[in-house]
C-alpha cells in the first residue's frame, strides 16, 4: 500500500551498497596508482576525485549502518506510518 511518504522513508541495501562501495574503492585507489605510474596525470585526478567521492559515500553508508534501526528499520517495522483510514 502507497501513503505518499516513500522517499522519506525508504529502505536502502545498505550492506549491498557496502560492498559496492569498497569494490569502488579498490578500483579508484588501483586506478590512481596505475595512472600515475603510467604518467597519465589527468586520468590519475580523476580516479583520485572519485576516491575521495567513493570515501565520502563509504563513511555515510557505515555510519548509517551503525545508527541500526534508528535509520534502517528491520523487516517487522513498516518504513511507513499505517494510514489513519483503511480503503473501504
Amino acid at each position: 500500500m502507497r501513503t505518499g511518504s516513500e522517499p522519506t522513508t525508504a529502505r536502502s541495501a545498505l550492506r549491498l551498497r557496502l560492498g559496492l562501495s569498497v569494490w569502488g574503492l579498490i578500483w579508484a585507489i588501483v586506478g590512481t596508482a596505475a595512472f600515475s605510474l603510467a604518467g597519465r596525470p589527468g586520468w590519475a585526478i580523476a580516479c583520485g576525485v572519485l576516491w575521495l567521492i567513493v570515501t565520502v559515500d563509504l563513511t555515510m553508508i557505515v555510519r548509517h549502518i551503525r545508527q541500526g534501526p534508528h535509520y534502517q528499520p528491520g523487516r517487522d517495522v513498516p518504513p511507513y506510518r499505517p494510514p489513519e483510514h483503511p480503503h473501504r
